[in-house]
């Protein structure tokens, strides 16, 4: 079903031009590929287990190519692609989330040669020992950058796995905050200290978005022996239990775009946290801004967007990766907030981010998942192609696809 929903939708210099039911299965994590003039978008899902590839040529016209089965029991909701080569990552599930504890799960990374770009090939499969990993980052080469568990430690750690060989990947580096290696009598980690949204690798710099423990800066100069440079923490007054989710960095400007993780409905926690970090001298990051706060729009049956229902705030933010199928903009910064769908920030100047578009998907009609609890919007992920459009996936549509105005992309 390619139709829009029916429903009400909010929008501001963003236009819909297309959407995709994904045959009920809600999409999670997004990446693009383009490749002999043909795009695709590879869509790891929320609620069932696998991935789908979706040729979005024509942005218009999506066309579902194939559904790839997952391993049962397990988390399949996390996608890299690059260098032609596909990583997803593998997680045992929660029980609040529908995972059964008295099953066995897979866990870790399968790599996938891409070779044909409609039929992944499955090469190799890293594992780490532990409950798997659950936000990657690979924008190509050998190496592959993982948001994981680990033996003995509490919490997810960085680990930074050489995947030359597909076949037998091998980790050859690996990172925590003090206090998280248990087996190895430390303690003392600042509350909620786990590596959630993925690290982000710039150079001989990787961007950790450490929760509770802030945002961590590594000198990764050396793989074997990863450094700390300098870390940045928001909790409290914000929310500690995702207090820092996404750490994006704007390497021209010196800035980094980070932010929290909404997790109760109806606002029932701390306020979240969604900012700009100044990393000019990067052994002291300040913060210059905090983005503006997403209003409820005109018309709309509630006064603030706590009042409609489910999660509002922060999720996921946009992140190029130095992939040339990505936009790649230092002034304008896209990111979910769950019931608040996408908002669009100019970031021009830092001191002063100003919202510029959204798009508020309606409420979904029908339920495909757990969450949330009331039926509202819960716009998740979004990736921006280099021509300009914007996926958005949800707990309980399929993806859409928007457009920003010509105002906002001059």
């Amino acid at each position: 079903m390619n139709a829009f929903p029916r429903g009400e939708s909010w929008r501001q210099n963003v236009e819909l031009v297309g959407y995709h039911d994904l045959d009920a299965k809600p999409a999670f994590k997004l990446q693009i590929l383009e490749t002999g003039g043909r795009w695709y978008l590879y869509i790891a899902h929320l609620w069932h287990r696998g991935w789908s590839i979706v040729e979005v040529t024509d942005p218009t016209a999506p066309k579902l190519v194939r559904f790839i089965d997952g391993p049962p029991n397990t988390w399949t909701l996390q996608i890299q692609v690059a260098d032609g080569r596909m990583i997803t990552g593998l997680e045992q599930i929660p029980a609040e989330w529908g995972g059964d504890p008295r099953k066995g799960y897979e866990e870790g990374i399968y790599i996938w040669d891409l070779s044909d770009p409609e039929d992944p090939v499955r090469r190799g499969h890293f594992k780490t020992g532990a409950t798997g990993t659950h936000r990657n980052y690979y924008d190509g080469g050998r190496y592959a950058h993982l948001t994981a568990g680990a033996p003995g430690y509490e919490g997810r750690i960085y680990r930074i796995v050489d995947i030359g060989d597909p076949e037998v990947p091998a980790e050859v580096g690996r990172w925590w905050v003090p206090g998280q290696w248990k087996a190895g009598g430390e303690s003392g980690a600042p509350p909620f200290s786990s590596l959630h949204g993925g690290p982000y690798v710039e150079g001989e710099r990787a961007y950790l978005p450490y929760r509770g423990a802030g945002m961590v800066i590594l000198d990764i100069s050396d793989y074997a022996k990863p450094k700390f440079v300098s870390g940045f923490r928001v909790s409290p007054p914000f929310m500690a239990l995702f207090g820092i989710h996404s750490a994006i960095p704007f390497p021209s400007r010196r800035l980094v775009a980070a932010n929290s993780e909404a997790i109760r409905e109806n606002c029932d926690e701390a306020l979240c946290f969604a900012g700009l970090v100044d990393v000019s001298k990067e052994e002291a990051p300040r913060l210059v801004s905090i983005l503006p706060t997403p209003a409820a729009p005109p018309g709309a049956p509630f006064r603030n967007f706590c009042e409609f229902g489910g999660r509002f705030g922060p999720h996921n933010q946009h992140q190029p990766q130095h992939q040339r199928a990505l936009l790649d903009r230092d002034d304008l910064l896209f990111m979910t907030w769950f019931n608040a769908g996408l908002r669009i920030f100019d970031i021009s100047d830092p001191v002063m981010p100003r919202e510029v578009g959204y798009f508020v998907p309606p409420v979904p009609r029908q339920r495909r998942g757990i969450f949330p609890k009331t039926m509202t919007p819960q716009s998740e992920d979004l990736i921006v192609d280099a021509r300009g459009n914007i996926y958005i996936s949800d707990k309980n549509h399929g993806v859409y696809i928007v457009r920003p105005s010509d105002e906002i992309m001059h």
